[in-house]
């Protein structure tokens, strides 16, 4: 989708600018170009968006960018760089001779650049605008995440199936007559994702006291009788888009406060999930999980429910919509996590996590894996 006229009008910029690769969400988003080096991509007023990028990725840009290609030389680059300018005021030189007065940038550009163009022209900082076309999925994105989310599923489910084939023994997990290792079962689920071509990073494998620290990655042998908290996010490298999911197992006898810890988190999940739909605001979904689990004994704060519900899902494992006390209104094709946990030093903690659609009449649960404490 592109930057209205009316966006760009309201904020007195002549043209939006984003700078960036593969990894930059407003590029890929707005050019649906996915390259290792920085390109620039231009909307100007009236016209259609157009990226900038060198002669070697040309003739590929041409096939696979939603949006005009215009080369380095075309744009008047190599012109500006023989002249003597450096790297930063050549791009900055550049985007003025082809924009028409103030330039609109996200959030996250270059310092570098953005003080270059600022030498030359006004300069105005965007905050919602992408973010907000970002939040509202397409169909196309939908089918993206959730193919992601398949792959995310059967790599828990390897993950599972590993930790169920094991052997309690001394208080620790064996597998083969040798512990069963957090790094092990990273790696079987981290090769599934190959497979289905995805990749992932910060893989969560964590057990025993560890698991009470929500993003402690986990590493050494995984315990018998303690909770497995296990967080997986991979992105789809042909689309860049991601998915998210947790899953908390005991593989034996789990100590009767991590079964009531498992139950009020699943309870309190339902109720968020029951309760989200377009026209409702992250903040209400937030306040049902923190109510849902004053009731049955469990604080927020330091111990307890230490986090947001949860968080929109795209190009990002962490964008906009906020569901958590800050969260405003859900919109009818927001695609958000609800992720209640709860984390005590003394036990360990448990987390269940869900990917679903938001839609005017509720939540479509994303995620079909099933839920169970006990393997």
């Amino acid at each position: 989708m592109l930057i209205s006229d009316a966006a760009l009008h309201d904020h007195g910029a002549g043209a939006y600018c984003a700078y960036g690769s593969r990894i930059t969400p407003e590029i890929v988003y707005l050019s649906g170009f996915r390259t290792s080096d920085p390109v620039i991509y231009i909307r100007r007023e009236e016209e259609p968006g157009f990226i900038i990028v060198s002669q070697m990725e040309y003739e590929r840009a041409m096939r696979e960018a939603s949006c005009q290609v215009m080369t380095r030389n075309e744009a008047g680059l190599i012109r500006i760089i023989e002249e003597g300018c450096d790297h930063w005021e050549s791009l900055a030189k550049m985007i003025t001779g082809l924009t028409n007065g103030p330039v609109l940038i996200p959030e996250l550009f270059p310092y570098a650049l953005g003080h270059a163009l600022l030498e030359r022209v006004p300069v105005i900082v965007d905050r919602e605008i992408v973010s907000g076309l970002r939040a509202v999925k397409s169909e196309t994105e939908l089918n993206s995440i959730t193919l992601a989310q398949r792959a995310a599923e059967e790599a828990v489910d390897t993950a599972i199936n590993l930790i169920k084939n094991s052997k309690p023994h001394n208080g620790g997990l064996y597998l083969n007559d040798a512990p069963l290792t957090s790094g092990m079962v990273k790696s079987a689920m981290h090769k599934v994702l190959l497979d289905r071509g995805c990749n992932a990073c910060d893989t969560i494998v964590v057990s025993g006291p560890d698991s009470a620290l929500p993003h402690m990655m986990g590493n050494g042998p995984l315990l018998s009788d303690s909770p497995i908290v296990i967080d997986i996010f991979p992105q789809d490298d042909a689309t860049g888009y991601y998915a998210d999911m947790t899953r908390t197992v005991v593989h034996g006898e789990p100590a009767p406060e991590i079964t009531e810890m498992w139950h009020a988190v699943k309870d309190a999940a339902s109720k968020a999930m029951n309760l989200a739909k377009a026209g409702v605001t992250g903040s209400e979904v937030h306040s049902v999980v923190v109510d849902s689990f004053r009731e049955v004994g469990y604080p927020s704060g330091k111990e307890g429910f230490t986090h947001n519900t949860g968080h929109g899902i795209g190009l990002e494992v962490h964008e906009p919509p906020t569901v958590g006390p800050s969260g405003g209104v859900l919109s009818s094709g927001n695609v958000i996590t609800i992720e209640p946990g709860l984390y005590f030093n003394s036990v360990g903690g448990v987390r269940l996590e869900n990917m679903g659609l938001i839609t005017a009449d509720g939540f479509i649960n994303i995620t079909r894996y099933p839920e169970e404490l006990i393997l």
